[in-house]
């Protein structure tokens, strides 16, 4: 089965991100160790616009706001901040923000010879089968997440 995006039919307000005002903050180039402390190195560092890093297409990219617990298993947190791609094809095992019979969910697309499921990555939820009853949208896919912690 193929998958297309839809234009929705009702206008929603998104988080769009300003590539051209953004703010630019310092980046450690370094990186941060995780592990062991390494030793003591010249501090070098840069300036960074998360809006010019994370977005690729600013035209076709919205933010979106993680609510629930259905996609922990992907590391989508409640209150974490999506960065979304409409230009992107969706495809079998992206994970996409989807408009189905009236309601918005993040769930990871699951393309067989049965159909189209919506996937969650918690065992406390249950798949979305996708039928042709459904009013369904594929609104973007998931490209980068920026955790809330």
């Amino acid at each position: 089965m193929s998958l297309k995006f839809l234009t929705p039919k009702n206008s929603l307000e998104f988080f769009t991100p300003d590539t051209e005002n953004s703010l630019e903050i310092t980046l450690a180039q370094t990186g941060i160790s995780a592990g062991y402390p390494s030793p003591a190195e010249d501090y070098n560092d840069s300036k960074i616009s998360l809006d010019q890093t994370l977005v690729r297409n600013k035209d076709t990219t919205f933010y979106a706001k993680v609510s629930g617990q259905s996609m922990i298993g992907a590391g989508l947190d409640d209150g974490d901040l999506l960065v979304v791609d409409r230009s992107l094809s969706p495809k079998h095992n992206k994970i996409a923000v989807c408009f189905i019979d009236g309601e918005f969910t993040v769930k990871r697309l699951n393309v067989t010879s049965e159909g189209v499921f919506l996937m969650p990555e918690n065992p406390a939820y249950n798949p979305i089968k996708v039928n042709t009853e459904s009013n369904f949208q594929i609104w973007g896919v998931v490209t980068h997440v920026v955790k809330k912690i």
